[in-house]
């Protein structure tokens, strides 16, 4: 699998548990931690003409879209042979992402000219929990598509069926 799969897929489940995470404590909370409802309202609010549906979609493309560019990063990481692609390690690479998306989410809501209305304390809380489970999620996929690679590397047969 090339760079750009690796990254695609692992920022796609990583984003897929954070956004499953942001949801059940949106539950158990009684607070909306949901991001792409969020990034949805933001948008609708900067673009009212904009159709509910196109809106939703724009939420959703811009939440997964940050998912892939965080994967990016952890991706080069993780084959620049910087940092090895551990649980340990997509913990701490969570826990710093966590942090990262606390101020972009910051920086987000105080420049939007109408911003949605949010419990800050505890939205921005939450930001770190949710990072780490995105980061331990990118990073199981990362090491599941490396052990496939590694259980199953590509054999080139010739016509005749001999390996090349």
């Amino acid at each position: 699998m090339n760079k750009p799969e690796k990254v695609l897929l692992s920022g796609f489940m990583g984003t897929n548990f954070m956004t499953d995470s942001s949801y059940l404590m949106s539950v158990l909370v009684g607070e909306n931690f949901r991001e792409p409802d969020h990034l949805a309202t933001m948008i609708g609010r900067l673009a009212p003409g904009m159709s509910k549906h196109a809106k939703v979609i724009a939420g959703w493309a811009a939440h997964y879209g940050m998912g892939v560019v965080f994967a990016a990063v952890y991706v080069e990481l993780w084959e620049s042979g910087k940092i090895k692609h551990t649980i340990r390690n997509g913990i701490m690479l969570g826990a710093i992402s966590g942090f990262l998306g606390f101020l972009i989410w910051k920086a987000t809501f105080k420049v939007h000219p109408l911003p949605p209305w949010v419990n800050f304390e505890k939205y921005y809380l939450q930001r770190i929990p949710a990072h780490i489970v995105f980061a331990v999620f990118a990073t199981i996929t990362y090491r599941l598509i490396g052990a496939n690679e590694d259980e199953n590397p590509e054999i080139q047969v010739s016509p005749y069926g001999k390996s090349l």
